[in-house]
């Protein structure tokens, strides 16, 4: 997310500290690093993401998902400055039958998910502040579900794909480019409200129905010399150390009406992940 958003923003100087700069997990460095630089708005991008390891890797997943957040948001309320944080579908257990609303009551069924939760919590003290829901992001870089398949997929004659989790997946760049038009409006004067809104991919997929089309549009791509063959598991035929919700699908028709996001189609931002995949090799 970081380099996406590094690639698209345009209103102001945007300050992009690596780990080695500003390690979200010391979180006692997080205030003087943000009384040195001053920044005008915080768009918070980082987080800790590995969902099996968290199980084992609670205290750094909380450090990471809560205690930054929260540091960023002290220094947000206390400047009375924007934040906006993203958050994940997996504050939500994936029990219920329909598209998550807001207004549903949050309950995650693992320790990744629990740590977001309490992000969200911590973001929402600043007095100005946007949470974003998404849902299965992914991009040309960094550690995501198709670059997972296009590995497995040169190396594979037959993969095996659950097929009962369904979700919208997101492109980076389509989230990317939110985030820094919602930092464009801000800087232009606009008041937005704070709140927490679902923003993700449309139309809603399976990860095997997800897989299937990485691997034909690869094999278009030039990516791929021929699409390995996906068969559908359950759930249950490919235990995780952590719990994944059957649903991760996320109502966005309210970012659509209290901020004009509407949600983005995953199968071009697919098209432009290939794209650039393809041109680097």
């Amino acid at each position: 997310m970081g380099t996406e958003v590094r690639r698209r923003f345009r209103a102001r100087a945007l300050l992009t500290p690596d780990r080695s700069e500003l390690d979200l997990s010391a979180t006692q460095t997080i205030p003087r690093w943000l009384a040195q630089n001053s920044p005008e708005l915080i768009l918070n991008v980082g987080a800790y993401t590995a969902v099996d390891k968290a199980e084992d890797e609670s205290d750094i997943a909380f450090r990471v998902n809560r205690d930054a957040v929260h540091a960023f948001a002290e220094y947000a309320d206390a400047r009375e400055v924007p934040l906006i944080h993203l958050s994940t579908d997996y504050v939500h257990d994936g029990s219920v039958q329909r598209p998550y609303v807001e207004s549903d009551v949050p309950r995650p069924g693992n320790v990744y998910g629990a740590s977001k939760l309490a992000g969200e919590v911590a973001a929402g003290a600043a007095k100005r502040h946007l949470i974003l829901r998404v849902s299965w992001v992914f991009s040309a870089h960094g550690s995501n579900f198709v670059r997972t398949m296009l590995r497995l997929g040169a190396e594979r004659d037959v993969l095996r794909v659950v097929g009962d989790q369904h979700g919208g997946p997101t492109w980076a760049g389509h989230l990317a480019e939110v985030l820094c038009t919602l930092a464009e409006r801000i800087a232009a004067g606009e008041k937005l409200p704070s709140g927490t809104w679902n923003w993700a991919g449309q139309p809603h997929v399976s990860w095997c129905e997800f897989a299937r089309c990485i691997f034909d549009r690869a094999v278009h791509h030039g990516i791929l010399e021929r699409a390995p063959r996906v068969d559908e598991i359950t759930t249950a035929d490919y235990p995780t150390r952590a719990r994944r919700p059957a649903n991760s699908r996320l109502d966005s028709s309210l970012a659509v009406k209290e901020l004009g996001l509407a949600p983005p189609d995953w199968r071009e931002g697919l098209e432009e992940t290939l794209k650039e995949i393809a041109a680097a090799r």
